[in-house]
């Protein structure tokens, strides 16, 4: 379990065919000083175990789903990741419920620099886009953020001058692929409300109406 506070920007140091999948080996800097063979980190938004470590570098075994899934399967020699470590019983809560469990990749279609903010705009499938909510909470490569608006191809964030300097988003251009996690909360209130429903009925307003919501 994660939370979407991006702890450091870290360097992926080496990436290797592994039997259908892919060893990738991430310099954990500082970060390595409290971890252990076994623990869950999450590179980019996605929930990994690191299965050996070498002193502040961490290698992680990626599953062929994984890479399906996600856009680590792209990542090149060098390039930056967000990286969280698991939270544990005593962490303070500051984002959002956030699995590790990639659901799709996002599109940077927009970047509007406000000063020091920046609003980002993403295009993305229609599977992801009808499980997003305006205001509510989505994990853009393990980043806790909030829909600021949605349309029938794309969504937008707001970034706070902070999140811009501590994560990669700081150096997001027009064509990055993202990996994003929609908040668990509207999944599973989602998957309830078409339990109730006939199968092929589409979700309306007027029949979460007429089901006394």
């Amino acid at each position: 379990m994660f939370t979407g506070i991006i702890e450091q920007v870290c360097t992926v140091r080496a990436l290797r065919p592994n039997a259908g999948g892919l060893l990738l080996t991430v310099d954990l800097d500082k970060l390595a000083e409290d971890c252990q063979i076994g623990d869950s980190m999450a590179i980019n938004g996605a929930c990994l175990t690191i299965a050996k470590l070498d002193g502040s570098l961490a290698i992680f075994e990626l599953s062929a789903e994984t890479l399906k899934k996600s856009t680590l399967g792209s990542l090149t020699l060098n390039a930056e990741v967000n990286v969280e470590r698991a939270m544990t019983p005593n962490s303070r809560f500051g984002g959002h419920f956030v699995l590790g469990h990639i659901d799709g990749t996002a599109t940077i279609k927009a970047v509007k620099q406000l000063g020091q903010f920046a609003d980002i705009e993403f295009t993305a499938e229609p599977e992801l886009l009808g499980q997003i909510v305006p205001k509510g909470s989505v994990a853009v490569d393990g980043i806790s953020l909030t829909i600021a608006w949605i349309n029938q191809s794309s969504f937008s964030i707001a970034v706070i001058p902070q999140t811009l300097k501590k994560t990669t988003l700081g150096k997001a251009k027009i064509g990055d692929q993202v990996n994003i996690e929609i908040d668990i909360i509207i999944k599973a209130v989602k998957r309830q409300l078409e339990s109730l429903m006939p199968q092929k009925q589409p979700l309306t307003v007027e029949r979460l109406q007429q089901l006394g919501f």
